[in-house]
């Protein structure tokens, strides 16, 4: 009998793609959020639900809003993560959190590692730092996995948005003075694999591709992929901008946030291919299956 998996965050990028690429092992219990709210009393929510390991990848993730509804931040991405941790203890099992890299100020100019003080400098970071704890409060033996720049075929994201502003505009521009490192989702599924049911692996894990780029390097190069896969744009370039001319932002942003996975490296012996990598598989996938 196959062992079941509770997902939440059924509907995201990384929820998504656990979804799917974990099925061929697990049988999967998918959770949304017409399925679950974490804003209310979660116990009576799960009580019927059966598994043998819980992965949360559900959040409030937009910095900006929750920089405006800090109480409600709060309860999505700190407090209901720790009653998770507290449902999966009383049923001895085990709880997979995703977290962010907005965790860490960004002060730092080297990639931070899982070691390294966590100190937020907006709400979303400061909520998911409150998550954090409060699983790990009620249970060490819980992981955390901190991702930065997630993007995949699920769900449109940054990238995304690069390479239609360059197929539907004359100009494209994006930051260039902020710095941190993509995570392919489909990745991503592959690496958690032999973390999920390894109670010995507890506490906090770095994953995400290899080296770290600014948000304009990250979509120059994404968008140079796509010409070379004979995409049609109309603007091959990007212009670099400063984080500090971005006005409509609410929150603050963290500058450097590149994620250090040295930890998952020497525990593997894999070193997580880099991202330019997993940027050119993902939109050569992405004009493959529209043409």
């Amino acid at each position: 009998m196959k062992r079941r998996i509770a997902i939440l965050g059924k509907n995201g990028r990384l929820g998504a793609a656990l979804c799917r690429a974990l099925a061929d092992s697990f049988e999967i219990l998918p959770f949304g959020r017409a399925d679950l709210d974490l804003t209310k009393p979660l116990a009576n929510q799960l009580a019927d639900a059966e598994f043998d390991l819980l992965i949360n990848t559900a959040a409030a993730t937009n910095v900006d809003w929750c920089e405006q509804h800090e109480n409600v931040a709060a309860r999505i991405n700190g407090h209901a993560v720790g009653a998770l941790g507290s449902i999966c203890a009383e049923r001895r099992v085990r709880c997979v959190h995703i977290s962010t890299d907005y965790v860490f100020d960004g002060s730092s100019s080297q990639p931070h590692t899982e070691e390294d003080e966590a100190s937020p400098i907006c709400v979303y970071g400061l909520t998911k730092r409150l998550g954090e704890r409060l699983l790990l409060k009620a249970n060490p033996g819980n992981l955390v996995v901190r991702v930065s720049w997630v993007f995949g075929p699920d769900k449109p994201s940054f990238v995304d948005w690069a390479l239609d502003q360059a197929m539907t505009r004359t100009t494209v521009s994006a930051v260039n003075d902020k710095f941190a490192a993509p995570t392919y989702t489909l990745d991503f599924a592959e690496w958690i694999r032999p973390f999920l049911f390894d109670l010995a692996i507890g506490g906090i894990l770095h994953l995400c591709n290899s080296g770290g780029c600014s948000w304009r390097e990250y979509a120059q190069f994404a968008i140079e992929v796509a010409c070379d896969q004979g995409v049609k744009v109309t603007a091959p370039g990007v212009d670099p901008i400063p984080l500090n001319s971005m006005k409509a932002f609410v929150a603050r942003r963290p500058i450097n946030t590149v994620l250090a996975t040295d930890k998952y490296t020497k525990i593997t012996g894999q070193v997580p291919r880099p991202w330019q990598q997993a940027v050119r598989d993902f939109v050569r996938r992405k004009f493959s299956e529209t043409r």
